[in-house]
């Protein structure tokens, strides 16, 4: 049952990332996964969503492979912007228990930019999801790095396990926004192809 056009083609998901894979597959279309390693800098102009944009294009950009005709290739980055500072991926505990320190007791915002392109066609977009933290004890912190080393994943927390579980006060905007793709937009783009 194709209630969708990106059905007619083959996707391609320019990301290792295992949440981005899920969310793809429970969202019912097939897909073989081709990762993308390109470098992440981007321009220190670069604000918020900017930033995200510019890293799912830049990937889409990096693609080794040649695009078909019947191809088309999905690149997302997700990125964490609080206080004007933009929280990546963590390099280390260090990192990871800073970002924490400074996401507690705070609302932030989670962007992830989505770049659909084709031999032919290139759509790209951002999605928005505001996120509520309650306050974090150091321990509560130092617990979560030890056992859940969230060293993959931007602002070093997910939403879909132990401290979005039990640190997320609110969430305003897509959950799976926050866990790396937003479904529903990448469903409404492809009702556009």
């Amino acid at each position: 049952m194709a209630i969708t056009s990106a059905f007619r083609y083959k996707i391609i998901l320019g990301s290792g990332s295992p949440r981005r894979q899920q969310l793809l597959k429970d969202a019912g279309y097939d897909f073989k996964t081709e990762p993308i390693n390109a470098d992440e800098s981007f321009p220190a102009n670069l604000k918020a969503e900017q930033i995200a944009l510019y890293l799912c294009e830049k990937k889409a950009a990096a693609y080794p492979g040649k695009l078909k005709e019947d191809e088309l290739l999905i690149t997302a980055d997700t990125i964490v912007w609080i206080d004007d500072i933009v929280l990546n991926k963590p390099s280390g505990e260090f990192e990871a228990k800073q970002m924490l320190q400074l996401l507690s007791g705070k609302m932030h915002r989670v962007f992830t930019g989505v770049c659909i392109t084709g031999i032919s066609k290139k759509i790209s977009f951002t999605d928005e999801t505001k996120v509520w933290f309650k306050n974090l004890s150091e321990n509560e912190i130092d617990f979560y790095i030890k056992n859940y080393k969230p060293f993959d994943k931007a602002g070093s927390y997910g939403a879909q396990d132990w401290l979005g579980l039990t640190g997320v006060e609110k969430i305003e905007g897509s959950y799976f926004n926050v866990m790396g793709l937003p479904v529903h937009r990448l469903y409404e783009e492809f009702q556009k192809l």
